[in-house]
């Protein structure tokens, strides 16, 4: 349900709320809050609520260390795993300078105007997501370890599967907060596992990526674990993907969808320092269904993006190069201009590549593009590119590739 400024205070009035979390990320989409009373909350719709930014990563310094955070009343949730008397509500918000400019740095006012340039040109973007994550015990002093809390495989069952009922747990707590698990399984690592969502406009998705993260750490604490969503946390096991599955609108037929595709391709490797932004992220790449080149294919995990069988409405694609470090609100939106740049160029498609690139021979691997095989080669392609320098603010691009 979305909410309206005046229908947020009514429910905070009448629900017993006496904290309400006010939510936006860092360049990084780390997320961050600021929890107000309900007194306050007529002031933070009208005015925004002042902040001290200069220890936020990439919101500048001293300086200029001033900014607003202002609701949005539309993404009202109830915390449902804070206490039921007293109860907690968040709210993401977008950011803006004290004289109402906006904060360039500001990532989720970023995904809307991306979305807002799609719609001018005629065109929606959907995206569903898919995060895995691995579950680990916690020591005597309740750290994190590098110890799975079980050994199971792919979709194995319990009693091997020792998360199902904290993936049971998760998906009851999206449902509470609006949000539709589709589908949970154990993944191929030991301790990892995978809850999918459904589809949604761009800016619910990401903002529904960053709900998911909290409640699956949430979840896990609560049950004497710790929640593990870095790229490669294993070494000798698969690494965690964060695999964005997009569609297009208008779409009478698939034409939309690989126009966009095509784009996508053009720009991957521009693009490839804010889909994996740590250097961890490239352990991770070319192995355990995880790309290494520049693909595409359809039913076919061992490329960058898959086309899965369907057909209409239904006709998706699915990248599969990001991991759960990416802030989802830099990604959709570069994914949403490099979908419109090949939509407006009407590119062609590469052929698609029906061979297993894990166990393809050197000669074969030499006709394709490799993704950058690591954070300072993806920084450089990204500080070189006129594409990113379009989209990206330059002081987010110095941020990510001066860090």
């Amino acid at each position: 349900m979305k909410y309206s400024k005046e229908e947020v205070m009514q429910y905070v009035l009448e629900e017993d709320v006496k904290f309400i979390r006010l939510a936006f990320c860092d360049v990084f989409g780390k997320q961050k809050n600021i929890s107000i009373m309900p007194e306050e909350l007529p002031r933070a719709f009208e005015y925004g609520i002042a902040f001290d930014a200069s220890a936020i990563a990439g919101f500048g310094d001293e300086t200029k260390c001033d900014l607003l955070l202002h609701p949005d009343a539309e993404t009202l949730m109830l915390l449902p795993w804070r206490p039921e008397h007293g109860k907690v509500v968040r709210m993401f918000t977008h950011i803006t300078y004290p004289d109402g400019t906006p904060f360039e740095c500001d990532t989720r006012s970023l995904l809307k105007s991306a979305v807002e340039d799609a719609k001018r040109a005629g065109y929606s973007f959907a995206f569903g997501a898919e995060l895995e994550f691995y579950l680990f015990e916690l020591d005597e002093k309740d750290k994190p370890t590098k110890v799975p809390y079980d050994d199971a495989g792919y979709m194995d069952i319990a009693p091997e599967d020792r998360g199902e009922n904290i993936r049971r747990e998760i998906c009851l707590t999206l449902e509470q907060m609006g949000i539709q698990p589709e589908s949970s399984h154990h993944e191929e690592g030991p301790g990892q596992n995978e809850i999918d969502f459904r589809y949604s406009d761009a800016l619910t998705a990401a903002d529904n990526a960053k709900t998911f993260e909290t409640i699956v750490k949430t979840i896990a604490r609560r049950n004497g674990l710790c929640a593990d969503f870095s790229p490669k946390p294993l070494e000798n096991a698969p690494g965690n993907g964060f695999h964005i599955n997009l569609s297009v609108k208008p779409s009478p037929s698939s034409d939309n969808l690989y126009y966009a595709i095509a784009g996508i391709l053009d720009k991957i490797e521009e693009m490839t320092a804010f889909l994996n932004p740590t250097e961890n992220s490239y352990k991770r790449f070319a192995q355990s269904k995880a790309p290494g080149y520049v693909s595409w294919s359809s039913e076919n995990r061992s490329q960058l993006i898959r086309i899965p069988a369907a057909v209409g409405e239904y006709c998706r694609a699915e990248l599969r190069s990001p991991d759960p470090t990416a802030n989802p609100y830099l990604a959709f939106a570069l994914i949403i201009y490099a979908g419109l740049y090949g939509l407006e160029n009407k590119l062609s498609m590469p052929s698609a590549a029906n061979i297993n690139l894990y166990k393809a021979d050197a000669q074969t691997l030499s006709k394709f593009k490799k993704l950058p095989g690591d954070l300072r080669s993806a920084c450089k392609a990204a500080a070189t590119s006129d594409f990113i320098q379009a989209h990206v603010p330059a002081k987010i691009l110095e941020i990510y590739c001066n860090k």
